[in-house]
């Protein structure tokens, strides 16, 4: 379907086409015509479908073409799990309200609070910000959701997963009336929790699944290769950078530290490497996250907060430095390449350390993945080997059979039963024999 086709607002789809888009994903169109009809929402799709226009074009279409219910309230929140998804969401949102008279605020933590009080009481339109920062801002009266039209979860299964369940359920006991649109996205709709929730936020929401999560990405090559330890995977490393073709590339590890050691090592080699970790300031975070974008570093060294919704669509490289103890996360971290219909190459290096989430990756995906060693840089390390479950009465080919195993069970010391035993008191008394001798008396 063509944006021109959509039955929206002219100025949005030109905002679209000065964007570049000219044709809806496949989750956007289905997304998009029952949500312009009012409808609440509950939709699936594998990572870079497009899913933040899925829900924002629906949204600015009705702030545009339909009366407020409230003027003293935001009209649309929403809600992300990361300052940085938020953050690229409310870039978004302010670029399709342009020359719409529409305001936008971000409420999210790491910023000032009294700055974000004074955001919220000039009464935006649309609120982006997380769970955290939003739930505070209501407990404090610092704004109120009595007018809300639309309330939109982006990525709600990692909500929950970063524990703001009960956050997101104060929030929506504060939107709670019935003239109320919910749409929530996640990447997969087989989290229990979610499950639960969505029945209490949607009203016979209509339900969108978009392709498998878990499915092969056509668009992205995967390798994985051995590594025997952090020095081998230092090597590794370099190597691939040097002879991978990319634009940009994402470095991601499993601690705050290699962040910074990875990042030193490569700006060594002149590589042109930044180091993004959770631990810093909003404000410092943000301007990173800017910095890579506009170009100014080709390698961002990162842990899993850049590995969700981030769309990062100069990057064609990602290494997995360490696996994830996530399989879920190993799908959204090389997800962050491959976007937009663009290629992309996801390397991993698979150490013993990594053995048991490499185990848990390749059961959670719907696809053959193996580790090899890499051509070059081969590793003495080749897997660890699975133990097999013995099936209770099954004989293996380390347990004793016939003859043998009943003499090993004979040699088996028996356990002593106390109960038992002989009864010696009819057994006669014997006499030590004294020796008399005449001659000594």
């Amino acid at each position: 379907m063509q944006v021109s086709e959509l039955p929206v607002h002219h100025k949005i789809i030109s905002r679209l086409t000065d964007k570049g888009i000219v044709e809806l994903t496949e989750i956007q169109q289905r997304t998009m015509l029952p949500a312009l009809q009012g409808k609440d929402i509950i939709a699936s799709s594998k990572t870079g479908s497009g899913k933040t226009f899925a829900f924002l074009v629906p949204a600015i279409h009705r702030l545009v073409t339909s009366k407020p219910l409230s003027r003293q309230d935001p009209r649309v929140l929403i809600l992300a799990p990361t300052r940085e998804l938020a953050k690229q969401v409310f870039i978004e949102a302010k670029q399709l309200c342009t020359n719409q008279s529409l305001q936008c605020a971000l409420i999210v933590g790491g910023e000032n609070y009294n700055d974000q009080v004074k955001a919220l009481r000039r009464t935006p339109h649309i609120v982006v910000g997380t769970a955290g920062r939003i739930a505070d801002h209501l407990n404090d009266k610092s704004f109120f959701l009595n007018g809300l039209e639309m309330l939109i979860y982006d990525e709600a299964d990692r909500m929950l997963d970063l524990g703001f369940a009960p956050q997101l359920s104060l929030i929506n006991r504060y939107a709670d009336h019935r003239k109320r649109q919910t749409m929530l996205f996640s990447a997969t709709l087989d989290n229990i929790e979610l499950k639960h929730l969505s029945g209490d936020f949607l009203r016979a929401p209509v339900r969108i699944a978009v392709g498998e999560s878990t499915a092969q990405h056509a668009d992205i090559q995967q390798h994985c290769y051995f590594a025997d330890n952090v020095s081998h995977k230092d090597n590794l490393l370099t190597h691939c950078l040097q002879q991978t073709a990319f634009n940009q590339a994402v470095v991601f590890t499993a601690t705050r530290e290699d962040t910074d050691r990875l990042t030193t090592l490569l700006n060594e080699q002149q590589m042109e490497a930044i180091a993004l970790r959770g631990d810093l300031p909003q404000n410092q975070r943000a301007n990173i996250m800017s910095e890579f974008s506009r170009g100014r570093h080709s390698i961002l060294v990162t842990t899993d907060v850049a590995s969700r919704g981030l769309d990062l669509r100069k990057v064609g490289l990602v290494i997995n430095f360490d696996l994830p103890k996530q399989a879920d996360e190993y799908i959204h971290r090389i997800g962050r390449t491959g976007r937009a219909g663009e290629k992309g190459t996801a390397l991993s290096f698979v150490g013993p350390r990594d053995w048991q989430s490499f185990v848990a990756i390749r059961s959670h995906v719907q696809y053959p993945i193996a580790a090899e060693p890499h051509p070059e840089l081969p590793a003495k390390f080749s897997g660890k080997t699975e133990r097999k479950k013995v099936q209770p009465g099954s004989q293996t080919a380390t347990q004793p059979s016939g003859k043998k195993a009943q003499s090993a069970t004979d040699k088996k010391k028996k356990r002593v039963d106390t109960m038992e035993g002989e009864e010696t008191g009819f057994a006669p008394l014997r006499r030590k024999k004294q020796d008399n001798n005449p001659e000594e008396q």
